[in-house]
């Protein structure tokens, strides 16, 4: 059988993966009740996200992009416009944007499904989905949904993304396909996925160099998925009480 060719598996990948949002997308919005228990489940974890990486927010090196990872991807907030805009324009992103920048693409659509797919597991481990639900009952509900190994590949998929986008915008070919989409993505209502891929370009531009900051994400988000596999009850203080301001919608 012949080696199927890069560029179309990386479409294949894409396609897939806007396919499983999609289904999501259709499933929260049919459904006001499960639509606001993610919402609160969310908000939930970006306060947890606000204390986990506050040192790393409040350096201007690494602030946006710690605002991408929890508003852009690791988040639990609608982006069905977003993913609708980019499910629209695949045939033409193949053709302007290198095989590696769409492989990136569909990594980030998985990691989006993957995380929604995870919160649907956890509500449903929770003894109040609806409402207030403390730190001890949200590592008890972690350890019975298991999921472990679904888990470390969603750390693994952050680190992957964060390392892809970090070669993306050295690269003086995707800066310029980037720039000359611009004006006709705006022309053509695709406002929301321009803004994201502007927003994580700008975000890794302004570290200059990602490696401590994703070091940094997958050292603490396994030592928390270990600790509460491990039976803690405590690992990190209840969000609700926390002083941190309040954040977007974002993923554990």
């Amino acid at each position: 059988m012949a080696e199927q060719d890069p560029t179309h598996a990386a479409q294949a990948a894409l396609v897939r993966e806007l396919m499983r949002v999609q289904r999501l997308h259709e499933e929260r919005a049919g459904n006001p009740i499960l639509a606001g228990a993610l919402e609160r489940l969310a908000d939930w974890q970006a306060r947890r996200l606000g204390a986990t990486y506050a040192d790393l927010a409040a350096d201007p090196r690494y602030s946006a992009a710690v605002r991408f990872f929890q508003n852009d991807l690791y988040g639990a907030a609608d982006f069905s416009r977003r993913d609708a805009d980019l499910a629209r324009v695949v045939p033409m992103l193949v053709r302007v944007l290198p095989e590696n920048v769409i492989m990136t693409l569909a990594a980030a659509m998985e990691l989006n499904a993957l995380s929604q797919e995870l919160d649907r597991v956890l509500l449903a481990q929770l003894p109040r989905a609806n409402g207030y639900f403390t730190v001890v009952e949200y590592c008890k509900a972690y350890r019975r949904a298991g999921n472990y190994p679904l888990r470390h590949r969603q750390i693994r998929l952050i680190v992957d993304i964060g390392t892809a986008i970090e070669r993306s915008v050295n690269n003086a070919f995707v800066r310029t396909a980037l720039t000359m989409m611009r004006q006709p993505a705006r022309l053509a209502g695709l406002s929301a996925l321009q803004d994201f891929l502007e927003r994580g370009f700008a975000a890794f531009r302004r570290m200059e160099g990602a490696q401590t900051f994703l070091a940094t994400i997958k050292e603490r988000e396994t030592q928390l998925l270990e600790a509460i596999a491990d039976g803690a009850t405590d690992p990190f203080p209840d969000p609700l009480t926390s002083r941190l301001p309040q954040s977007s919608s974002a993923q554990k």
